[in-house]
């Protein structure tokens, strides 16, 4: 599955003439339900991730939950990402900073924009200069996200600032356990970013959403990546000419 979205995603950013990098989970530690899927093994998992930096020569990121996690993963993926819910764990982070990796910083739903400072410092004070923000989205009540768009210009002044899309649509804490989202307005908070000016977009994506293992529900299928690719370049050559 992922050598088939990897393949797919290099030959359209080839063509549009614009960076990729390949994000993938090698464990889903956070689920709401026990029954959730987790994973298919962690070295098995990330050997996979491996072997799709390789082929398409292109960077890969994996996110990571638990200390142990940053020396492993860092064999494997050329960044670690930190997930929102975990950007405030201190070992972690410093974790992760020390692998001398690039490191993914995932805004927490309940951190404002300006408390970013203090997660890019701790990379930084661990001599890694290699850090990016990414903006997931705010809880706004139990069951909705909501993108502030006054955050990015704030988060860019600590640290390249990337967007979310697809989890900043997510809708968590259903009843059923099981996450929903709102992929119809992927398009919308794609093109607010890029004129607000993000460094880049992370889109989740699948050739049949509605047997993805995670986050079916604001996922963009696969088929549709390029024809929004391509308008958002033509957007962004808008905004820098500007």
């Amino acid at each position: 599955m992922a050598m088939r979205i990897a393949e797919h995603l290099a030959k359209v950013t080839n063509q549009i003439d614009i960076p990729f990098v390949f994000k993938g989970s090698f464990k889903k530690a956070n689920r709401n339900r026990i029954d959730s899927f987790t994973g298919i093994g962690d070295e098995k998992a990330l050997k996979i991730l491996q072997k799709v930096g390789t082929e398409f020569g292109i960077p890969t990121v994996t996110d990571i939950h638990e200390i142990e996690d940053a020396k492993k993963a860092a064999e494997y993926a050329d960044v670690l990402q930190i997930p929102a819910f975990l950007v405030r764990q201190t070992d972690l982070v410093i974790a992760a900073a020390k692998t001398g990796k690039y490191i993914n910083l995932k805004k927490g739903q309940f951190i404002s924009p300006e408390s970013m400072e203090h997660a890019v410092r701790k990379v930084t004070d661990s001599s890694n200069d290699k850090v990016w923000i990414t903006d997931r989205g705010t809880m706004f009540g139990y069951h909705d996200m909501v993108v502030d768009f006054r955050g990015i210009p704030v988060m860019k002044s600590f640290a390249p600032t990337i967007l979310d899309v697809t989890h900043s649509l997510q809708q968590p804490n259903q009843a059923s356990g099981v996450t929903g989202g709102r992929p119809e307005m992927i398009e919308t908070i794609a093109r607010a970013g890029v004129a607000a000016g993000v460094d880049g977009l992370f889109i989740e994506t699948h050739f049949d959403t509605k047997k993805a293992k995670s986050d079916g529900a604001n996922m963009l299928p696969l088929n549709l990546m390029g024809g929004l690719l391509t308008r958002l370049h033509k957007l962004h050559q808008t905004v820098i000419s500007l």
